[in-house]
């Protein structure tokens, strides 16, 4: 009785193949890897009958399946290997998306004009007069009384400290008194950016206070009110407080005569100071008072600091100083008008 020839398990097969391809390809990345599963199918497989023209008559001369399970369990493994290989080779790697263009002023006021006209530049003109006609005089009318009051009689100057403290109080009371206009202001300004079905359509300062006043009640016309009251005591303050210190140095150092020349350099600078001071509060009181607050839903911020933390964290520290470069190029001729206008009246009423 013939003793029949041992096979190989097909779990040794597999493992075979598997550890000299990982072999092969290690040592030789570039290798050949059909070779390699020829290799080891020749050494593993068995052997079968050469087909050929001299085949006993009555057998199909074409290649038959081998019966034997471990052949068959080698072709799953060649098959694995083979559409690995394929899409290695075939599948190309994404591209990394092109960075998002910044918009700066000028493109931003460019898509305005594109998109909704050169009337939407002047969008909220009213309750911006309005505004500052409320709350520009309050705080200017204020500080100079503080002023007058505070000022030492024999130096006929103001302390720093107490310059800042007067700007402080009158930013509060002038901020308090121009509140409703600050919201229609801020509201019909960004009415733009909404969509068409959310637009509230303002037709002027006074449609846009009357209707939030029936709609939403009169707490809302005071809607923001501690960032405004916070934003105009650092505003009047930096920017009362610098222009008088700043003018004081340059006359006392002799650097320049009282006159248009040093108006203008201590109001720009005064202008510098208070955009930096306030752009940050700038930031959080805009996206309080643009919030839109669902009925039975909760707003999307609690209060200035719930507003101030998670725009820090979701769009990190200089996300408070966006849109610094309109701040700037706002205030600056803003205040270098108001200072050298506040100027010109104080030498009318002298002669008066």
């Amino acid at each position: 009785m013939s003793q029949r020839p041992s096979v190989p398990h097909s779990s040794s097969i597999a493992f075979s193949l598997h550890s000299h391809l990982l072999v092969s390809s290690e040592m030789n990345p570039n290798s050949n890897w059909r070779h390699s599963i020829h290799h080891c199918w020749v050494h593993h497989a068995p052997s079968r009958p050469h087909q050929g023209p001299d085949a006993a008559p009555g057998r199909d001369p074409r290649p038959q399946p081998n019966p034997n399970g471990a052949v068959q369990a080698v072709r799953p493994a060649y098959a694995a290997v083979h559409t690995t290989a394929a899409r290695r080779v075939s599948i190309p790697l994404p591209s990394p998306p092109p960075p998002a263009a910044r918009a700066g002023p000028i493109s931003v006021g460019v898509r305005i004009i594109q998109q909704e006209g050169v009337a939407a530049m002047f969008s909220g003109v009213s309750a911006t007069m309005l505004r500052q006609t409320l709350y520009s005089t309050t705080r200017m009318g204020l500080y100079d009384i503080l002023k007058q009051k505070w000022t030492d009689p024999t130096t006929h100057n103001m302390p720093l400290p107490s310059k800042i403290t007067a700007g402080l109080i009158a930013g509060a009371i002038g901020a308090a008194v121009g509140n409703p206009a600050d919201v229609a202001m801020v509201r019909m300004q960004a009415d733009g950016r909404l969509p068409v079905a959310e637009r509230r359509n303002y037709k002027s300062v006074v449609d846009a206070i009357a209707r939030m006043g029936k709609q939403e009640g009169v707490t809302s016309l005071w809607r923001g009110s501690s960032l405004t009251i916070n934003r105009a005591m650092l505003v009047t303050a930096s920017q009362l407080a610098s222009y008088d210190q700043i003018k004081e140095t340059i006359l006392g150092n002799g650097l320049m005569r009282d006159g248009l020349g040093t108006h203008v350099t201590a109001s720009f600078a005064a202008g510098f100071v208070a955009s930096v001071a306030s752009n940050p509060v700038d930031v959080i009181k805009t996206r309080i008072m643009n919030m839109k607050v669902e009925a039975g839903a909760e707003p999307p911020y609690s209060g200035a600091l719930d507003c101030a933390l998670k725009t820090v964290r979701s769009e990190g520290p200089l996300a408070l100083y966006k849109g610094f470069v309109p701040t700037i190029s706002r205030q600056g001729p803003f205040t270098v008008v108001l200072f050298v206008t506040l100027e010109q009246v104080r030498k009318l009423l002298k002669d008066f």
